[in-house]
């Protein structure tokens, strides 16, 4: 991966000057692989698909991980903020569950590091499904079909730790695969068209790189929301939320830090940020070349890059039992 610091040179260049460096340095972007795992890890992986999709980890058994994040909908719920029980709202948009294996931590504040340890969140949040583990796992083992399969996976059965580890599971096995721009990278010119690759080479230039790169296009660091000119400055209140990784540790120096969000499915997950204000993909590009680079973006520009951004989603991958 290259230096943070290249990139910062490339947003400070004209489009043109940055072209030929950027061109000349190894691709910012990697492909996505194709995962493998063990017969044993196909059959927790089912387990946990069964577990993300069970509204009775909620209280009132109304809410499943899958609500906040459906797979029909790129992993995303398509709300500003997020729904929980009783209709609850939440505080943050809801980011996709898809490639998170590939994030430096989960949650935007990053207040969670493993999947494992974000999979315990929702179930305790009184807002989202707002139980505990003492009250799933009584229901859970009520049931008619979870114990035995448990039990043939986990030599302590049903237990807190091996719900989060199933779940953990399945979520690391949501990934896309064969992106377009990936088939571009391992050697197909032809796999993306040449609007998409002037986007692609925009994307560079601009500086968008200096925080969306890696496999995931992003999710691998922290940044400031309005690194350049200031995002909060108009909103008539700041939410607790809006404070971002100052939340985790109190340093004064996180505050509106968030973790950048991954661009794989950006074309499938409206609204943007951490707190849904960018109702399309457009004002969302718009928004960061204003506050994030400190640079006029033209519409043609806007569009370039998005015809690239469409190149990243692949295929869900599938896990056969």
């Amino acid at each position: 991966m290259l230096d943070f610091g290249l990139y910062i040179v490339l947003a400070a260049l004209s489009v043109g000057q940055a072209e030929v460096l950027a061109q000349a340095l190894e691709e910012p972007i990697h492909p996505i692989p194709t995962p493998q795992f063990s017969a044993e890890q196909k059959a927790q992986i089912a387990l946990g698909r069964s577990l993300f999709n069970d509204p009775r980890l909620s209280h009132d058994n109304s809410t499943s991980c899958a609500s906040c994040h459906s797979l029909e909908l790129a992993g995303a719920d398509g709300r500003r903020v997020a729904v929980g029980i009783k209709g609850a709202m939440g505080a943050v948009n809801a980011p996709t569950v898809i490639n998170s294996v590939f994030n430096i931590s989960q949650f935007w504040d990053g207040r969670a590091a493993s999947l494992e340890e974000q999979a315990a969140g929702p179930v305790h949040n009184p807002i989202e499904m707002g139980s505990n583990w003492n009250e799933v796992l009584e229901k859970l083992r009520r049931d008619e079909l979870y114990p035995a399969r448990f039990s043939r996976l986990y030599n302590d059965g049903i237990t807190a730790e091996n719900i989060q580890r199933a779940i953990a599971l399945f979520e690391r096995s949501l990934v896309t695969v064969d992106a377009p721009f990936d088939r571009y990278l391992r050697g197909d010119k032809q796999a993306i068209s040449a609007e998409a690759k002037r986007g692609y080479r925009l994307f560079k230039s601009y500086g968008c790189v200096a925080c969306h790169q890696g496999k995931n296009v992003g999710g691998n660091m922290y940044a400031r929301m309005g690194a350049i000119g200031d995002y909060f400055i108009n909103k008539p209140k700041l939410d607790h939320s809006d404070m971002g990784r100052y939340n985790v540790t109190a340093d004064e120096d996180d505050r509106h830090v968030f973790k950048v969000p991954s661009l794989r499915l950006v074309t499938r997950t409206a609204p943007y940020f951490h707190d849904g204000s960018a109702a399309t993909l457009e004002e969302a590009v718009r928004t960061m070349a204003r506050y994030q680079l400190g640079r006029p973006i033209s519409t043609e520009d806007t569009g370039l890059i998005i015809r690239f951004l469409e190149t990243l989603g692949g295929t869900l991958y599938q896990v056969e039992p």
